[in-house]
């Protein structure tokens, strides 16, 4: 969509990699040097993410920033776009449906900064609802590593520890631990091993 009277060239910025990789951090961390520039902000969340606090963006070693949790991406619109609002962030994307990639781009094409940040991979190594999209119209994409928790090499899988097939399963340690390539096909084929003896 084009927009003739945007104010100025929005943009849109994807900050994603495995669990506990610091996605939510780095979206924290941009969001503050904004407020810090006097920057007119509006930070967003699923509803449905309430592990640390039901309306602020918490990072795992829990850094926070104020935020509305909302239920579906349209509800982002309503609150930026009459508000003057310059810069939006968006935490945990993966939880949304895929027509938050259309409200981003709407944002951009009004001028706006918008900073997403969530998991591009589940917990079975495929792409992530609709991280793939974000990242494809993106004009900056950060791709943020763990480490893994059992070799020490860079994690990019969020490996579930618990015995759970639904796709949307909320956790943090206790339910996930970051992990490298090697090791998570070293446990994807052990798992198809004893699936394989029963």
């Amino acid at each position: 969509m084009f927009i003739e009277n945007a104010k100025k060239p929005g943009w849109i910025e994807v900050i994603c990699g495995s669990m506990f990789s610091g996605k939510t951090e780095e979206l924290i961390r941009r969001m503050k040097r904004a407020q810090f520039a006097h920057q007119n902000l509006a930070i967003f969340k699923p509803a449905i993410d309430t592990r640390y606090s039901e309306c602020d963006v918490v990072s795992h070693d829990a850094h926070s920033i104020k935020s509305v949790p909302v239920s579906t991406p349209a509800e982002i619109l309503e609150h930026t776009l009459a508000d003057g609002v310059e810069v939006v962030g968006i935490d945990e994307a993966q939880f949304f449906e895929n027509t938050i990639v259309d409200v981003v781009q709407t944002l951009a094409n009004h001028g706006i900064r918008v900073i997403v940040a969530g998991l591009d991979m589940d917990y079975r190594g495929k792409p992530f609802g609709p991280m793939p999209a974000l990242m494809a119209v993106a004009e900056y994409v950060t791709k943020v590593h763990a480490i893994c928790v059992r070799c020490g090499d860079l994690a990019n899988h969020s490996h579930r520890l618990i015995k759970s097939n639904r796709i949307v399963e909320l956790g943090e340690k206790d339910t996930y631990e970051p992990i490298c390539r090697h090791c998570f096909n070293k446990l994807k084929f052990e798992r198809q091993e004893q699936e394989g003896r029963k």
